[in-house]
């Protein structure tokens, strides 16, 4: 019976601040990319073309970010056509507790959490940890997260990610620079990665009088020990894909 009053204060703490929940923002997008450096097994390079639909919402109480990739891959006679997606949400600890956590440059702490699924194989991977947003200048956005990472197929390891967004202008052109970088520890059955994947886009939708609709651009993607494989099995990949994304 003790443990009544604690659990009605958990409850009290969750309830009391969904009632005043506040959607801040939301987006969804569509990308098409398109490369001929995409690094494959045997040490080979591939190319493929990507679909990619991401939504993302901002609250007062953290957010979500959604993303599906689906690749047709040209590489090889056969193809390689499959769905990769990733479901990311976030709750706030200043909005869960009430407390500003503001400190310098610390904009706020939340509890995090990712769901891998799909890539061509049955693997489902959880990841659960802590983000930092902090306040970069000419940023509108850089998020630090650390995950403990559960695999479904190989041994769970630790992953880090940074996330950003850096608009700027050229003379009458906007561009935005974003992207991620993702670390994540060795274990027995595979070798740490490392990822560095951003995109450079032009903002064409501006010079219609609708910015932030349509961009066209490139990504890079640099990915050591691809999938947790050893050089003696795939190349580290540097590749670069054309890009165009549609906002709605």
């Amino acid at each position: 019976m003790k443990y009544l009053p604690i659990a009605s204060l958990a409850a009290a703490m969750l309830i009391s601040p969904l009632a005043s929940a506040e959607k801040l923002f939301s987006d969804s997008s569509i990308s098409l990319l398109y490369s001929d450096q995409y690094q494959a097994f045997g040490r080979n390079e591939r190319t493929d073309t990507y679909v990619t639909f991401e939504n993302v919402t901002a609250h007062d109480w953290g957010g979500t970010f959604l993303f599906v990739d689906r690749n047709q891959g040209r590489g090889k006679a056969d193809g390689d056509d499959d769905l990769y997606g990733e479901f990311s949400p976030t709750l706030s600890l200043g909005w869960l507790s009430g407390v500003d956590l503001q400190r310098g440059a610390l904009k706020d702490v939340s509890l995090a959490g990712t769901y891998e699924f799909g890539g061509g194989t049955n693997a489902t991977n959880i990841l659960t940890g802590v983000s930092f947003a902090w306040d970069v200048p000419g940023t509108t956005y850089f998020n630090s997260t650390f995950y403990y990472v559960n695999n479904s197929e190989i041994a769970d390891d630790l992953q880090m990610t940074l996330t950003w967004g850096a608009p700027f202008e050229v003379g009458a052109s906007r561009f935005l620079f974003d992207g991620y970088i993702d670390y994540s520890t060795s274990a027995s059955d595979h070798d740490a990665e490392f990822h560095f994947n951003p995109q450079l886009k032009l903002d064409l939708g501006h010079y219609r009088g609708r910015p932030g609709v349509l961009y066209a651009g490139i990504e890079y993607s640099y990915w050591h020990h691809k999938y947790g494989l050893s050089d003696s099995v795939m190349d580290t990949e540097s590749a670069v894909s054309a890009l165009v994304k549609f906002h709605f």
